[in-house]
C-alpha cells in the first residue's frame, strides 16, 4: 500500500530534488504543504520535518475524472518527504492500490499502474 524509500540526503536536499523529478517525469508539482513548519507556527511542538507534494499529470487526472468524476477526491497525488527520528524518507501511497479500493473501473486501474509506475521513478530519482 505505501511506497517508502529512507535516503543519505537532508531533508532540504531530498524535497528539492523531489520537485525536479516530479517535474522530469512529466508531472506537475500543483502545491507544496509544509506540515512541520505549519505545526510549529500554531505552538505545537513538533521535532520532524515533513512536506507533502501535490502532484498531477493533468491528462492521466482527465482520464480518472471523465471515468469517474467522485475520484476527484483522491486527487491529486501526494508524495511526501518526511523525518522519522532523524532519517529522510521519501514516500507515497500506491496509486494502484488507492484506486482499486475506490473504484472496480479496468481502464482506471491501467492509469493507476501507470501513474504509480512514474511517481515510484520520481521518488527513487530523488531519493
Amino acid at each position: 500500500m505505501y511506497y517508502i524509500v529512507t535516503s543519505e540526503k537532508s531533508f532540504e536536499t531530498a524535497a528539492q530534488d523531489l520537485e525536479r523529478a516530479v517535474k522530469a517525469g512529466g508531472f506537475g508539482v500543483l502545491h507544496i504543504h509544509n506540515l512541520g513548519e505549519t505545526l510549529r507556527s500554531k505552538g505545537i511542538e513538533f521535532k520532524e520535518d515533513c512536506k507533502v507534494f501535490e502532484v498531477c499529470n493533468p491528462g492521466q487526472a482527465a482520464r480518472v475524472l471523465s471515468t469517474d468524476m467522485r475520484l476527484n477526491m483522491a486527487l491529486p497525488c501526494r508524495i511526501s518527504v518526511y523525518t522519522e527520528a532523524g532519517v529522510t524518507k521519501i514516500g507515497l501511497i500506491k496509486p494502484e492500490a488507492m484506486l482499486s479500493a475506490l473504484s472496480q473501473e479496468p481502464e482506471l486501474q491501467a492509469v493507476a499502474r501507470e501513474v504509480e509506475e512514474k511517481t515510484i521513478q520520481m521518488v527513487d530519482a530523488a531519493k
